[in-house]
């Protein structure tokens, strides 16, 4: 059971991304490079928004506060979005990750949600971002009963139905998002600044993708008549974009505004020789310095065993203890032939190759 976590607006979700009972159906994803199309989970769910008695267990399985329960059994269709969000966050955090120390591994991953790493900022702004995002696509393609398509104008939604125009209704689900989350005023904790900060970075990360998307119509494809709506970018590109914000994140700390006496955030990483500044609100900001994960800790494994490249990545990722080397046969197809007509025919070779595991000691 997960516990500890802070009672704030953003502790709610922490809990979509501590995932509780959900890390057990996602970690069987892992393998996926985060490119596949977007999927459910495994489980009773299909294409339709479940109703009735199924619906209302889907919300009743899953971990979420009272409201959000009570949130979630008013609208058929969120608890397949809910868990998906999961699982898109999870599958993208793995990619972006996969070449450093920290890779989004399942393990310490409660310890680290308490703690005011720059892995953390991720995290939030990744699941933000993934809540954002399929709750967009939820209603344009039908699977939300509460929402539709985007309000662009001149756009009606039996029309857009009909010419497959749906857009992704982002406001809506930006909207709802905070709704469902909880969203107040924040908090004076310097960590919660921090939470709230980044998960809006997520957000804006995925509004940042949002596209105009046209199709013409006319005679002999004339574009004499042309129908435009929103389209969300593919959601690869807005975790390559959260993966550069990490990179690129700053250590904050809290300063009191003289004017309003309010608590604000201070430092980033733009700073001047006047003094650290606001951070922007497209920067993901971090509390604390994060720990190597090289070694097995309440955070990470650690690397050993890891796989690494030998040109690019062994030297980081093993931390100075050496890899391993290993040779592993494949089999790839070899001198084709094409024969007339319409026929190929090819030999079967085996190869070797040389691969490389970081060493545990």
């Amino acid at each position: 059971m997960c516990t500890g976590l802070p009672r704030t607006r953003t502790a709610r979700l922490l809990r979509l991304v501590s995932l509780c009972a959900l890390l057990s159906h996602t970690a069987a994803y892992f393998g996926l490079t985060g490119r596949e199309p977007l999927v459910f989970l495994p489980g009773p769910f299909t294409h339709e928004p479940p109703t009735g008695r199924a619906h209302l267990k889907q919300c009743e399985q899953m971990s979420l506060t009272r409201r959000q329960k009570r949130l979630c059994r008013r609208e058929p269709g969120l608890a397949e979005t809910l868990r998906e969000s999961v699982r898109l966050s999870l599958v993208e955090c793995r990619y972006q990750f996969r070449n450093e120390r920290w890779n989004c591994s399942l393990d310490g991953r409660g310890s680290l949600l308490k703690r005011g790493f720059k892995e953390t900022a991720f995290l939030l702004a990744v699941s933000s971002a993934a809540l954002s995002h399929t709750l967009a696509k939820a209603c344009s393609s039908g699977r939300m009963e509460r929402c539709t398509c985007d309000d662009s104008p001149g756009l009606q939604h039996r029309e857009a139905w009909q010419w497959g125009l749906c857009g992704d209704n982002l406001k809506y689900s930006v909207r709802f998002l905070k709704k469902f989350l909880g969203q107040k005023r924040a908090s004076k904790d310097l960590r919660a600044h921090i939470d709230s900060h980044n998960v809006n970075v997520g957000i804006r990360a995925v509004k940042s993708g949002l596209k105009t998307t046209c199709k013409c119509h006319g005679v002999s494809g004339s574009c004499a008549v042309r129908t435009c709506w929103k389209q969300l970018s593919p959601f690869d590109d807005t975790g390559r974009l959260l993966k550069y914000r990490y990179d690129t994140a700053g250590r904050v700390l809290s300063v009191t505004n003289a004017a309003t006496g309010e608590a604000e955030l201070a430092g980033g990483a733009r700073r001047h020789a006047g003094g650290a500044q606001r951070p922007r609100p497209t920067e993901l900001v971090f509390l604390e310095e994060s720990p190597s994960f090289c070694r097995p800790s309440r955070y990470s494994p650690g690397t050993g065993g890891r796989p690494c490249s030998k040109d690019t990545s062994c030297s980081s990722l093993c931390c100075g203890r050496g890899y391993n080397t290993a040779l592993r046969l494949t089999t790839l197809s070899c001198n084709c032939q094409v024969h007339w007509c319409c026929r190929v025919e090819c030999q079967t070779c085996l190869t070797e190759e040389e691969v490389y595991t970081c060493k545990k000691h």
